[in-house]
């Protein structure tokens, strides 16, 4: 895996999954993420794990969510219509503590849309899918070999904190052949498990990290597992305190691990007069324009979160200082922004370059805009 490959980015999901040690598959094929289910249906069982195709989404998210609460590594992936119908499961996988990766390759929509065309509009839709409070990770890679990259590290992050991890990227980079260099993951990462005397194991107690050790299947830890709110021992509870103090430790583990879980790349933004936030194709298309504006004196920098949830505040206030004008290019009617806007506050005027037509934006798109603020 460490010579040069020309791969698919679908396929370099998969071989991100093996290689992070996921030895469970369970999916449903839809365009266009189907070439991942191939690449696993193909290389899953060599590598001594499972794959199945279940009767629809819901059953594989399921599925998926049953696999890792039996001590396996497991994933899904799927685009659109799919992402919604996970949408419970995923809910459910959050208030359990089950690490589990979704994969969704962005199309267009709303409902079947453009099932071969790119899109961005699942930006809110992967913080805010399920119902009610909870937590959840989001990366989103942009090339090839960060495709296979961050879903190594999405499994290093769900096993880390025990919490479903989405890895979010549209149909153009999905479908983009580069050459690349897989290398063997530095570092795996696997869930904590429950040690110690059996009989005073509580499976939702948690210490300063926040994250309770998982009962490794067969050791003898007695758990009770339900979507329900759960105390300590993890049976159902309505105590107010008990409540609140167990969704603060859910929702404030992954603000207390912020260090790990961060990660962004800055282009040019040091003395540019425009920064443009960007994730996916436009980011490609925005580093393009980048060169370009610069060949023609016009200072342009790039700020892209490769974790997109949580949201980089921080890092992009940082990154926006002193700018003269903020440009977010997405591919939708305008949901990244939201959160920009937000984040700034006033710190400079943002504008949106959105593109729902099902084309990717160009590099000559971006140009034109950051010349229209730069005046």
């Amino acid at each position: 895996m460490s010579n040069p490959t020309n791969i698919q980015g679908n396929a370099a999901a998969a071989a991100g999954a093996i290689a992070a040690g996921c030895r469970f598959y369970a999916g449903y094929p839809i365009t266009p993420s189907s070439e991942i289910a191939e690449q696993m249906a193909a290389r899953l069982p060599k590598a001594g794990g499972t794959f199945i195709q279940m009767e629809d989404e819901l059953g594989s998210m399921a599925a998926t969510v049953g696999a890792s609460l039996g001590g396996v590594k497991a994933m899904t992936a799927t685009s659109g219509p799919g992402f919604s119908l996970k949408q419970e499961n995923l809910g459910y996988a959050a208030m359990t503590e089950t690490p589990c990766v979704i994969v969704n390759v962005m199309r267009g929509g709303p409902s079947t849309g453009l099932p071969t065309r790119p899109a961005q509009a699942d930006i809110m839709q992967a913080r805010w899918g399920t119902h009610g409070d909870h937590p959840i990770i989001v990366l989103a890679p942009h090339t090839v070999r960060e495709i296979y990259e961050e879903t190594i590290r999405a499994f290093n992050l769900a096993e880390a904190l025990r919490t479903p991890v989405v890895v979010l990227y549209d149909e153009t980079i999905g479908h983009l052949v580069e050459t690349v260099t897989l290398k063997e993951p530095e570092e795996i990462i696997t869930r904590k498990w429950a040690e110690g005397p059996r009989e005073d194991y509580l499976p939702y107690a948690a210490g300063a990290d926040m994250i309770p050790a998982f009962p490794r299947p067969g050791d003898g830890y007695r758990t009770h597992t339900t979507g329900l709110t759960h105390d300590e021992r993890g049976f159902p509870t309505q105590d107010p305190e008990k409540v609140a103090a167990f969704m603060e430790r859910l929702l404030g583990k992954l603000e207390t691990h912020r260090d790990l879980i961060e990660k962004n790349e800055l282009v040019e933004t040091d003395g540019a007069d425009v920064l443009i936030v960007a994730i996916g194709t436009p980011a490609r298309a925005a580093k393009s324009a980048i060169r370009e504006l610069r060949d023609e004196g016009i200072r342009a920098g790039l700020f892209r979160p490769v974790t997109l949830w949580p949201f980089p505040e921080e890092a992009l206030k940082a990154a926006a200082k002193g700018k003269r004008a903020v440009l977010v290019p997405e591919m939708n009617a305008g949901q990244m922004i939201l959160e920009v806007e937000r984040v700034l506050a006033g710190e400079a005027p943002v504008t949106g370059l959105n593109v729902f037509n099902g084309e990717p934006i160009t590099p000559a798109q971006i140009a034109a805009a950051v010349k229209e603020l730069a005046k």
